[in-house]
């Protein structure tokens, strides 16, 4: 067997040379929930949460997190972004956000897509627990991929 990708044949941690791989479309997203009490959920759908806008702010700290994934995870590569969609929604005692992300490169975006959901989701975390200190993340999880010599991986097969 070979030896892991991120290790070098002395066994050192290093970045992965993607250099000699294909351009291809990636597209990754992924998706997570934070569970939180009927009084934090009221506040973020009426607005009256202690910080504002909490459903917006969110978004924005997703899309920050997206372009700066290689600041945060150590060996991924940085990335151009073509695309970001985010989507946050109150459930019943919860608040989930997906986040979608495309490239053009040699490199997936499944990273950049996790750690998007994760700000989010934190940024709502720190917005409302003034009200809701009980709040619980998670899961957070690659839902879909595509792209790359892998191809095609969703968590729910295509019907």
């Amino acid at each position: 067997m070979s030896h892991p990708p991120h290790l070098n044949e002395s066994g050192h941690v290093h970045m992965v040379d993607v250099g000699d791989k294909a351009v291809t479309t990636r597209i990754a997203t992924a998706r997570g929930w934070l569970s939180l009490s009927a009084e934090a959920l009221a506040a973020i759908q009426d607005g009256s949460g202690p910080k504002g806008d909490v459903l917006a702010v969110a978004r924005v700290a997703a899309i920050q997190a997206t372009k700066r994934t290689a600041d945060w995870i150590p060996l991924c590569h940085p990335l151009p972004i073509h695309k970001v969609a985010v989507e946050i929604t109150l459930e019943s005692e919860r608040v989930c956000c997906e986040v979608t992300v495309k490239t053009h490169g040699r490199t997936g975006v499944e990273m950049e897509a996790l750690t998007a959901v994760s700000a989010g989701l934190l940024t709502v975390y720190d917005m409302i627990k003034a009200v809701d200190r009980t709040a619980t993340l998670g899961p957070i999880q690659l839902e879909h991929k595509e792209g790359g010599r892998s191809g095609l991986w969703s968590r729910t097969p295509a019907t």
